[in-house]
């Protein structure tokens, strides 16, 4: 039993890795948000939770904390949304993942590792053609 859950595991990841290695690469560019915070591009993790193929766009916005105290959450999700469709779509090329999940950190954290002392937020969203829909957990 534990040979086959390996087994599926090593599957799994492959399929997330073949993904990765579909992603388009584009050009550095630089962002904006309308909110008008400093974001930067930080990485992006493909993996195949049970929802199906997801692609995690991380970005840095240092400034972040100060901007919590001052947006509402439509203010805030504008900005994940902006990101998701101006920088996260052009880079899926053929790969098109079940879900992309935004994120805004103050600083680089390790993935799925929660860190309380760094301010982050994210969202997911369903690509749909040129668009981003968000997506309720």
């Amino acid at each position: 039993m534990i040979a086959r859950l390996s087994a599926c595991a090593a599957l799994a990841s492959g399929v997330a890795f073949a993904a990765f290695a579909e992603l388009s690469p584009l050009e550095a560019q630089e962002l904006s948000v309308p909110s008008g915070q400093p974001v930067e591009f930080f990485e992006t993790v493909m993996d195949q939770p049970a929802m199906g193929l997801t692609a995690r766009f991380r970005f840095l916005a240092p400034e972040l904390p100060a901007y919590l105290e001052r947006l509402n959450y439509e203010e805030l999700e504008a900005d994940l949304s902006s990101l998701c469709v101006s920088y996260a779509l052009p880079r899926l090329g053929a790969s098109v993942p079940a879900m992309v999940v935004i994120s805004l950190s103050a600083a680089p954290t390790e993935f799925g590792a929660p860190d309380p002392d760094v301010a982050q937020v994210f969202e997911a969203y369903r690509p749909v053609g040129e668009t981003c829909e968000w997506e309720a957990f």
